[in-house]
């Protein structure tokens, strides 16, 4: 069924790119990648990929410029070996946070990414939960965005079953995220109205809507060192919220989240593995909630021309 298709990983998501092979019942394909005494990377395929359809996986996390270079020359590799489409699964989009123009000289680094990508060879990107919907203009190729939604939709149901719940976009610009969260919850929505002086840090000014005596499900894309995150599960159980859960489908936890996150008021946070969760960031209060399978599902769909709005119907169920 998949005959065609040649599933490879870098070295960011090897073990999610694992399960997404299983699923499949196809193998990973052998991939090497190597550093010159320099730094220079260099990336070894032994086996042919002429006329396939090759599918890397591969985000652009920490350390984020060179996890953004071994795939653009993986990309390369395979468009000089004659590869039939070259589809690049990046479930976490590295350097997107920087989407516009804030103020004067800054950089739009999301379009830097895009257009380097796709200088490379690129056919196709699938990612996960862009930090801004908009950037899947930036691309001329087709450009997927999808989800984690669903998935901690059905993980909360689940576990807040018969429970007052309330969800809590963490700023303006998450509203939309937070109201398809509450629609598969049957839950209202809050907004916690806040600025930010400079980056990684956040200035709660007021919570817009009722959180009294409810249990808040925070819902963001990207968590970073939480401190955002706490500050703002501070902030509704300032206004009387029961407890706090925080799902956040991209948790790059750099020094020092996992210390902030083990004192915080936060009960539970809930992750995709967009970003390998490393040993040293392992605590009780985080949940891991796999990707993989959707990654699945949207190869398969791929591979047999199918549309794939229906991977969405079936992780909402």
């Amino acid at each position: 069924m998949l005959e065609r298709a040649a599933i490879f990983a870098l070295t960011s998501n090897v073990d999610m790119a694992q399960k997404v092979v299983d699923y499949l019942g196809v193998p990973l394909r052998d991939c090497a990648v190597r550093h010159f005494k320099d730094g220079e990377i260099i990336v070894d395929i032994p086996e042919s990929v002429r006329g396939k359809n090759v599918y890397v996986i591969q985000s652009t996390c920490n350390p984020a410029t060179e996890k953004l270079m071994e795939l653009l020359i993986f990309v390369d590799a395979m468009k000089r070996a004659s590869a039939k489409s070259i589809t690049v699964i990046t479930p976490y989009y590295g350097y997107s946070r920087q989407d516009r123009k804030a103020k004067a000289r800054e950089p739009i680094t999301a379009r830097l990414v895009a257009d380097m990508l796709e200088v490379a060879g690129i056919d196709r990107i699938v990612t996960v939960d862009l930090h801004a919907p908009q950037i899947q203009g930036f691309f001329s190729v087709p450009a997927d965005d999808l989800s984690a939604i669903p998935l901690f939709g059905r993980y909360l149901l689940q576990t807040l079953k018969n429970k007052d719940i309330i969800v809590v976009s963490p700023d303006h610009g998450g509203v939309t995220r937070a109201r398809r969260l509450a629609n598969i919850l049957q839950a209202p929505i809050a907004i916690i109205d806040k600025r930010r002086p400079k980056p990684n840090v956040a200035e709660i000014m007021n919570i817009i809507g009722d959180v009294s005596g409810k249990v808040a499900v925070m819902i963001d894309d990207i968590t970073d060192t939480a401190g955002t995150l706490i500050a703002g599960a501070r902030a509704v159980l300032d206004n009387g919220a029961e407890e706090v859960f925080a799902c956040v489908s991209h948790g790059l936890l750099s020094y020092p989240a996992k210390d902030n996150l083990v004192k915080s008021c936060i009960k539970q946070l809930i992750i995709t593995d967009t970003v390998p969760l490393s040993s040293e960031n392992c605590c009780e209060k985080i949940k891991v909630v796999s990707i993989a399978p959707m990654i699945a599902k949207v190869i398969e769909h791929i591979e047999l021309g199918k549309p794939l709005s229906v991977v969405y119907d079936l992780f909402n169920k």
